[in-house]
């Protein structure tokens, strides 16, 4: 499980950030001690932060420098600040992405989820993939929605996976067969066909229905 540290003094903003990242099977904190947020930030030993500029006592880039002394973990600005001056400062000291205020969770999400997979999978430490309140689980191979569980087999994770990674992208039917069967040999399309439906079932024994659309003549989609 990835713990992510929310640095944000609204609390109304940091409560909602905090909810929605957790229903990703995330752990989250937020910062309590404006004044020391450093030893927060090595007591928790986050994988990723959400650091908002205008803080209390000091601001979001004298926080992200300090961390940066002793991390290279991803940090992400939040900010109302969002001319290009902030922008290009946020990115001087060391932040990996810079967020505007406000902000659509969905495109929040998208940009934690490229970051943490941009940063861990090649170590193989991504643990989980979450796309419209779906939970896809490296660990054990399975999905999860709205508490409902289903075991998928090896190619069905690989589908979804790939599928949920490019989510609002038409993925072709030959790239998945690529990732499928990395292999020179002859794989007959009607298989990948098969492995699709089989998902399709599973989705819809944990309530996703539609979950995967089909494009004609070009591949498959997850909206």
């Amino acid at each position: 499980m990835y713990r992510i540290y929310i640095v944000e003094d609204d609390r109304d903003i940091a409560g909602v950030l905090k909810k929605h990242i957790s229903s990703w099977g995330f752990e989250v904190a937020c910062s309590e001690n404006f004044q020391n947020i450093l030893a927060e930030f090595v007591d928790f030993d986050p994988q990723l932060v959400l650091m908002d500029i205008t803080l209390p006592f000091y601001n979001g880039y004298h926080w992200c420098s300090e961390i940066r002394k002793i991390s290279k973990v991803p940090i992400v600005f939040l900010s109302s600040a969002s001319d290009n001056m902030n922008m290009i400062m946020a990115m001087n000291m060391g932040a990996d992405d810079f967020i505007s205020k406000p902000f659509d969770l969905q495109v929040l999400t998208a940009k934690l989820q490229a970051i943490l997979r941009r940063t861990y999978d090649f170590g193989g430490q991504m643990s989980v993939l979450e796309h419209r309140g779906a939970v896809l689980n490296f660990s054990d191979g399975s999905l999860t929605w709205q508490g409902r569980k289903v075991e998928l087999t090896k190619n069905e994770q690989k589908i979804l996976q790939c599928l949920m990674e490019n989510w609002g992208t038409v993925v072709s039917r030959q790239s998945l067969m690529e990732r499928l069967w990395a292999t020179d040999n002859f794989v007959d399309e009607n298989t990948l066909t098969v492995n699709v439906n089989r998902l399709r079932k599973r989705l819809e024994q944990a309530g996703l229905t539609d979950f995967i659309t089909t494009r004609k003549g070009m591949g498959y989609i997850i909206e």
